[in-house]
């Protein structure tokens, strides 16, 4: 099981996940009804369900992705992150060679077990200009 006892290693445990190709580890960061915006200018999306979706195409551009955190702000059981990640390697649907790189606008919240999970995850909150 994929937990985060600070908010600060959910980032740390997704890049891991997501290195290892582990759709399963990345869901576990998400709470049941969290909020991903799946790509740039893209609505948001709720729910497993439809966070999975967009985590499994996300995966199928293979890479290694990487973040550098900006910062953590904790208030109670709610945490906001900001972290540049950099994803290089990639391969599109096309055969052509991806790389993202933006900074994320996060929330997490302490769940009952102690544990941190994603309520809000907008990984293109800041793009680069």
């Amino acid at each position: 099981m994929t937990t985060a006892s600070q908010p600060e290693e959910i980032n740390i445990l997704w890049a891991e996940a997501f290195n290892a190709g582990d759709l399963a580890s990345m869901l576990e960061l998400y709470e049941p009804d969290a909020v991903l915006v799946p790509g740039p200018d893209q609505a948001p999306i709720t729910g497993l369900s439809a966070i999975e979706e967009s985590l499994r195409r996300l995966l199928g551009l293979s890479g290694t992705i990487t973040f550098k955190p900006r910062y953590w702000i904790r208030h109670g059981d709610l945490a906001m992150g900001g972290i540049d990640f950099h994803l290089v390697g990639g391969i599109d649907p096309s055969g052509g060679p991806v790389e993202l790189r933006a900074g994320t606008a996060e929330v997490a919240r302490r769940q009952s077990d102690g544990s941190w999970k994603y309520v809000f995850d907008h990984p293109f909150a800041v793009l680069p200009s």
